[in-house]
């Protein structure tokens, strides 16, 4: 569980320093302040992320699970419907180019049929 903390925690972060590292990262002594915030949110002593997951992240999450779950169902609904759809038009593509390629080679396919007519099983010498 504490792991499960620290990793989100530390994804928010990160995700929030893409945008903020372009602001302010002119700041004297940043990329130490930002390693320290790391440190403090890794070390057992301080469990720095324990702490901001329970204040922030469990409450924010909590009062919006109904709404999480609906978007889960919602997601996964939309990728079944999303899959079949994908599936029949990848078995239409198929089923297009194999009509195609019989097409096609339908005169090859001929000459060779023609090929093992009894006419030409005639001509052949009995041994």
């Amino acid at each position: 569980v504490r792991w499960m903390m620290y990793w989100i925690i530390f994804a928010l972060f990160m995700a929030t320093e893409t945008f903020t590292d372009l602001l302010i990262s002119w700041f004297p002594f940043y990329y130490e302040i930002k390693m320290a915030f790391v440190i403090w949110l890794l070390s057992p002593y301080t469990r720095g992320a324990s702490l901001l997951y329970r204040k922030f992240v469990h409450p924010t999450l909590s009062r919006r699970e109904k709404e999480i779950d609906t978007y889960i169902i919602q997601a996964r609904e939309r990728g079944y419907e999303t899959m079949v759809r994908f599936g029949k038009r990848g078995l239409n593509l198929a089923a297009t180019a194999a009509v195609q390629a019989a097409t096609k080679s339908q005169g090859a396919l001929a000459g060779r049929l023609r090929s093992f007519s009894m006419q030409d099983l005639r001509s052949i010498p009995d041994e």
